[in-house]
């Protein structure tokens, strides 16, 4: 499971006179990394290079450095840290000494890696969510299976026969719950999923 960060952090580096600042958040969407450059970007910078990912999406800009020098490899350096919903923002003053293709990628990599390597972690958690009907009867041993298995009540609704729930947990225990459940109850309580798992942290 990859990591998120914990909190917003920054790291500089001097690189043959150009000054490089690293700026790393944790975002919620693509949104949130876009609002974080918004608010990290130095307008007189020379370059504001950036670069997320969250989940499957991903995005970087090389913001007029030369293609791929900049932006990809922020991203390399987030996905080999092994983070996601992260965002890192690379700002470059130009110090008069040319740094060629290879410099830029390792400069702005390695600005971007050493802000990630030396940051509080958040591990990410697979949540799954279910819905659960159950009898009046069953209410008891509903609630506490619930809380054995660290399920979380998102929505509860009342019906003539009992309860249906809305829970959410970490997806690896939605089987023991469902097993606890059938065995608690000889199999009156129902279970189905809600949602494909989501990752998110905890």
């Amino acid at each position: 499971m990859p990591d998120t960060l914990a909190t917003a952090v920054n790291h500089s580096l001097e690189i043959k006179h150009s000054r490089f600042v690293a700026h790393a958040a944790p975002i919620g969407s693509a949104e949130d990394g876009l609002a974080f450059l918004q608010q990290v970007a130095v307008p007189d910078a020379t370059h504001n290079c950036w670069a997320y990912r969250h989940g499957n999406e991903y995005r970087s800009s090389d913001d007029g450095e030369p293609a791929g020098t900049a932006g990809r490899p922020i991203l390399a350096a987030i996905d080999g840290q092994g983070f996601d919903r992260v965002m890192v923002v690379v700002i470059r003053w130009y110090g008069g000494i040319k740094l060629g293709a290879g410099g830029l990628v390792r400069a702005y990599g390695g600005t971007a890696a050493e802000c990630l390597r030396t940051a509080p972690r958040l591990p990410l958690v697979a949540l799954a969510e279910l819905t659960v009907q159950a009898a009046f009867e069953d209410l008891g041993a509903l609630h506490a299976a619930l809380a054995a298995h660290l399920a979380e009540k998102l929505d509860e609704t009342f019906t003539a026969s009992g309860v249906e729930l809305h829970v959410r947990l970490p997806a690896d225990q939605a089987d023991p719950l469902k097993t606890r459940l059938r065995d608690a109850t000889r199999d009156r309580i129902r279970v189905q999923p809600r949602t494909e798992p989501g990752l998110v942290h905890d």
